[in-house]
């Protein structure tokens, strides 16, 4: 694939004169399809906003420093080995699929649901006699994901025929084959079309991945680490809050021991003599046991707000 540069220059001074120079730039790699639109929310929360048409696979991103492309997950990390891409996203599943030589950034756990890792897993049909991995001697098994199928295999001693599937894989068993390795979230596709998991073969998670030459390149190594550490600030944001309230003197040590966070709790003194101002970032998932507990301590003003990033 040929990917036509975008090229933007800026002035430079150079021995006392003003020359227009390129704009150092990375070419980042973004995931077309089902993780598209998380990954376009998380880059937003990251402090960069994507805009893409319908049918381009070059969208615009509001910093000069990168340019974007859209491509198959499945695709992305060959292109940055090649260096055709400078870094991108993709799953862990899809480069080990490749066996793609890269150097990896950071592990990135969000997908197209939720925040927690997928899975490719052997599914059989519920009434198959297929109980245990060397059941499947002898068998026919679709999937996409043929490289990470015969690793499986060879890995259990196991030899089965495996078949390229181009999609649809879930109606394939019993009729076509006898089992299917799919990549799933929460199993619920799979159990609609009457099949249950037998065995996982790979768990895998989203990841920042670089070109090697990229990443010995000092421009580009800082560039992809500033975006990895925004994105990762972006991530951890994604399940806490700030919790801001007001607390007498009288309540102060009670109110603090019960807020959790990063740290210490930040407390401020007001104007008002003997009132404090608290902040705290805590786990989301707490708040609505906190909140009744900080009021009957003695806190007033309760204040939960959402965060965009969190950078320890």
């Amino acid at each position: 694939m040929d990917f036509p540069r975008q090229l933007r220059y800026v002035p430079t001074l150079l021995n006392g004169k003003t020359i227009m120079t390129e704009q150092p730039k990375i070419v980042l790699g973004l995931p077309k399809g089902s993780l598209q639109e998380s990954t376009f929310n998380m880059f937003k929360k990251a402090g960069f906003n994507i805009r893409s048409g319908s049918r381009s696979y070059i969208p615009s991103v509001d910093d000069p420093e990168i340019e974007a492309r859209l491509i198959r997950a499945q695709e992305i990390s060959r292109y940055v080995e090649q260096g055709v891409l400078d870094a991108g996203l993709t799953g862990h599943d899809w480069v080990v699929e490749n066996q793609s030589d890269v150097h990896e950034v950071a592990n990135l756990i969000y997908a197209k649901v939720g925040l927690k890792p997928v899975r490719w897993v052997v599914a059989v049909p519920n009434d198959s006699p297929i109980k245990e991995p060397k059941d499947l001697n002898g068998k026919r098994i679709a999937t996409e994901a043929v490289g990470l199928t015969r690793q499986y295999l060879e890995k259990h001693g196991i030899k089965a025929e495996v078949e390229f599937s181009w999609g649809a894989t879930e109606v394939k068993a019993p009729e076509l084959v006898d089992a299917i390795v799919e990549i799933t979230e929460t199993g619920s596709s799979l159990r609609a079309n009457n099949l249950r998991i037998m065995d996982t073969v790979l768990e895998s998670t989203t990841r920042f991945i670089a070109n090697k030459s990229a990443w010995q390149d000092d421009w580009k190594r800082r560039k992809i680490e500033q975006i990895a550490m925004l994105l990762q600030g972006a991530l951890a944001a994604e399940s806490k809050v700030l919790i801001k309230l007001n607390v007498g003197r009288e309540s102060l040590d009670r109110v603090t021991e019960l807020l959790p966070g990063l740290h210490a709790p930040t407390v401020n003194q007001l104007a008002t003599p003997d009132w404090f101002s608290i902040e705290s970032v805590m786990d989301e998932k707490v708040v609505r046991e906190i909140i009744p507990q900080l009021k009957e301590a003695g806190a007033e003003g309760i204040i939960e707000i959402p965060l965009n990033k969190v950078v320890p």
